[in-house]
């Protein structure tokens, strides 16, 4: 995968593809890139005005993309099972869901709509319900992908099931941290019960390195460490929104990308470069808390994966 560019993305077309924060960033880049090659894709977010900007400048991009947009909040389990329906309703399968949105370090802690810590109800049990609405859908596909974006930070996270919402002692990296380590930990244990229980999917994740988005602004803003040391490290350290996209768009379609693989850039510390495999920290691989950590989130999510029968 050297020097991989979007060019390297095999053609797409009859492909539907349902990604989550498309509306700017590392989840709009995507969406360009896969509507550039042919394929379908449905962007989703919380702004309607912000989904028919990156509509605009999606169809001014490539005139003949198939694009359209849906509201989805991913820290709301009625909107994220409101989307589910709809999606259902419209379509008879899914090819490729890009569990891309996500929230990242608020000073102060704040809550879901449902009352979770917004990070980790958002970055986590949002997607994690979502693939569990459109699961059926995928699972009818000829060769369905699910993409979970994670973070370097996830080195830093471990799952605090003492302490899962942050009512205690909330510590915005921290649970950022948290965040990032269950989406790999989902990752891993949805390909495992995908293998288990012949869903057919490949689940893969990526991660963009240090890209330069809106997402640090819209978490601490202009205070705290973290916002201080990426103005800092800006310049020499950090690559574009579309540079940041490679790994989940590699992940997400190349023909070499691998079941439970982890791609991110292959620069110093993986802030940026061309896409390669990511390091994986040790105890995101524990089976043992995966599945405790799958177990609460059917709980919190109201949600239960089913066992499907696998299409002939």
């Amino acid at each position: 995968m050297a020097n991989w560019t979007t060019n390297d993305i095999p053609d797409q077309t009859g492909k539907l593809v349902v990604i989550t924060g498309a509306t700017g960033g590392l989840g709009y880049e995507t969406a360009l890139a896969l509507a550039g090659k042919g394929a379908e894709v449905v962007l989703t977010g919380r702004s309607n005005s912000k989904g028919a900007v990156a509509l605009a400048n999606i169809r001014a991009a490539h005139p003949y993309a198939r694009v359209s947009y849906e509201q989805l909040d991913l820290a709301s389990l009625k909107s994220i099972a409101e989307f589910g329906e709809r999606f259902s309703a419209a379509h008879n399968h899914l090819d490729l869901l890009v569990n891309n949105g996500g929230v990242m370090t608020p000073p102060k802690r704040q809550t879901t709509e449902d009352g979770f810590e917004l990070q980790f109800g958002t970055n986590h049990l949002g997607h994690f319900a979502l693939t569990a609405h459109l699961l059926p859908l995928l699972a009818v596909a000829p060769a369905p992908r699910v993409v979970n974006v994670s973070s370097v930070a996830h080195n830093a996270g471990q799952i605090n099931f003492g302490d899962l919402q942050a009512e205690k002692n909330y510590k915005p990296f921290k649970y950022y941290a948290q965040s990032k380590i269950a989406n790999l930990m989902f990752t891993f244990e949805l390909q495992r019960r995908s293998d288990d229980n012949g869903w057919g999917l490949m689940v893969n994740a990526a991660h963009p390195g240090f890209a330069r988005t809106d997402l640090i602004a819209n978490g601490p803003g202009t205070e705290g460490f973290v916002n201080r040391l990426s103005l800092f490290l800006l310049p020499a350290m950090s690559h574009s929104a579309a540079g940041g996209a490679l790994p989940q768009l590699y992940a997400a379609t190349d023909p070499e990308a691998e079941k439970a693989g982890y791609y991110g850039p292959n620069g110093l510390f993986e802030l940026k470069g061309p896409p390669g495999k990511a390091r994986v920290a040790g105890k995101a691989r524990d089976e043992a808390v995966a599945a405790q950590l799958w177990a609460i989130s059917e709980t919190l999510a109201g949600v239960a994966y089913p066992v499907l029968a696998r299409a002939a």
